[in-house]
């Protein structure tokens, strides 16, 4: 039985045999994984913060699609990552350089997300070194990300990975109308 089917029918929880996490780039291949991963962190994390019926209505057909097409243009400007335990993905990351500066930064950390259970096992900042280091060798010197202002687990794990807060604003997603927050390191190294 894999970890995923383990954890869909209530038998282990993940967080407590995280072993020995594999990071590596992304492939095509991964774009179902990662768009499941996705909708799954969105459904736990985001619930009380985007309305019920949106986090419902989310299509995994869409999100892979999208995916696909994210995967097939990665560059070094672009990059996305996976997080692996036994060869199953349980998270990602992606960044970019940006073509022009935003807040004064010029790459983008733009998508994090991790299976629910195995969140607060350090793989969400395996991954965040990774998109770094990346963006770095890419020419990045900083680096942006923004979150949800409401999301305050997240917001709590950027601050500890030494990301100052930049700027609160509203924006809209999709046709939500939402609070972002953007946080950013200075320099391109996350501790």
């Amino acid at each position: 039985m894999n970890l995923r089917a383990a954890r869909a029918i209530g038998k282990m929880d993940i967080t407590n045999i995280v072993g020995d996490v594999v990071i590596r780039r992304a492939t095509i291949a991964d774009a179902g994984v990662i768009a499941a991963v996705r909708i799954d962190s969105w459904r736990t994390t985001y619930r009380g913060i985007i309305p019920d019926d949106y986090l419902d209505g989310m299509k995994i057909e869409e999100s892979t699609a999208i995916w696909s097409r994210i995967l097939s243009a990665t560059s070094n400007a672009a990059n996305v990552f996976v997080a692996e335990v036994d060869g199953e993905v349980l998270g990602f990351a992606a960044g970019m350089t940006l073509a022009q500066a935003k807040l004064g930064f010029d790459s983008e950390l733009t998508a994090i997300y991790l299976e629910p259970s195995v969140q607060r096992a350090g793989i969400g900042r395996k991954l965040v070194a990774h998109v770094a280091a990346a963006l770095a060798s890419a020419g990045a010197n900083n680096m942006l990300v923004w979150v949800l202002a409401n999301n305050r687990p997240a917001r709590q794990f950027y601050e500890m990975l030494g990301a100052e807060l930049l700027a609160e604003q509203p924006f809209s997603w999709d046709g939500l109308e939402l609070q972002e927050a953007g946080y950013g390191w200075r320099t391109i190294r996350v501790n």
